[in-house]
């Protein structure tokens, strides 16, 4: 199954190391489980954001930990991938990038070709450059956030409704990052995705106070990240602090610059063309396997 990971610090500029490298179930070590491609973008308040993606496996590619280590910005999203529809290419990679927002996403959508006619009656043909089900997803979307004047919050209940109305879905679990803003979404309960609010020296309700590394001979200093105020959405919990929760089904998140959350539910219940696993060719269903006890 494919990771995803979004991590927004309000207007500070932090670095992502220790979710990335350090943390016990870090971003690099999920990606053993899921070897097919990893991608991090990130936003540092001058406009367009910077995005650094390979088509192989995360704890191989010395440019992800290059960019782990180094890169700063209030706003970050990274991906692993197990690929379901698409061959293994630079353009197929999350996470995407149209109209200076990133998106990635996590499960299976059929229906491609009711997809891409929607994406072109709707004004997004030239959007989708590679062959995957989320770029396609995330094309429709930034169609409809165009036709809303930018809106992106009724863009995405413009297009996650006609997805969920009209084509079969197994999973739509996606993290959408802007300048100022993420939005993710857990869509039906197939795959979890996971939150955590941590406030400055993370005693944010019952958040814990340090950022613990993955082995105790590693350093486990992170000020940059520990003394701000952040928020993380991940498909598993990424260290023990009790204060991670599992969004509910359906449940579209929202944060804007200030940190502030809200929680909406526009879509309903259950897609109305719900896939099963059997559903799947071999492929897609091996990329959807379960990740441990965290799902």
């Amino acid at each position: 199954m494919c990771r995803l990971f979004g991590l927004h610090a309000g207007t500070e500029s932090v670095k992502a190391t220790f979710w990335l490298l350090k943390a016990p179930d870090n971003l690099a070590l999920q990606s053993r489980e899921a070897p097919d491609g990893t991608g991090i973008g990130v936003f540092n308040g001058v406009g367009a954001p910077t995005v650094s993606k390979q088509p192989m496996a995360a704890w191989e590619d010395a440019d992800f930990a290059c960019s782990a280590k180094t890169l700063t910005g209030t706003n970050f999203l990274a991906h692993v991938r197990y690929a379901s529809t698409g061959s293994h290419t630079l353009e197929n990679t999350h996470p995407f990038e149209q109209d200076q927002r990133l998106f990635a996403h996590n499960g299976v959508v059929h229906g491609l070709a009711e997809l891409d006619v929607r994406i072109a009656d709707r004004g997004g043909a030239g959007l989708v450059r590679g062959q995957t089900d989320s770029e396609r997803i995330f094309a429709l979307v930034t169609a409809e956030i165009r036709h809303n004047d930018g809106d992106v919050g009724a863009g995405l209940s413009a297009a996650l409704t006609w997805i969920a109305q009209n084509i079969p879905v197994y999973a739509l679990n996606f993290i959408l990052t802007t300048e100022s803003e993420l939005w993710a979404l857990r869509y039906p309960q197939t795959h979890g995705l996971h939150v955590l609010e941590r406030c400055a020296g993370g005693h944010c309700g019952t958040g814990e106070g340090q950022l613990h590394a993955a082995s105790a001979r590693i350093a486990a200093h992170f000020p940059d990240l520990a003394q701000h105020d952040s928020l993380v959405v991940a498909s598993v919990r990424m260290d023990a602090d009790p204060g991670w929760r599992l969004m509910s089904s359906g449940e579209l998140l929202h944060v804007d610059s200030a940190l502030n959350v809200e929680s909406s539910f526009p879509l309903q219940e259950v897609p109305a063309r719900l896939l099963t696993l059997a559903d799947l060719d071999p492929a897609a269903a091996a990329s959807q396997h379960p990740y441990g006890a965290n799902l």
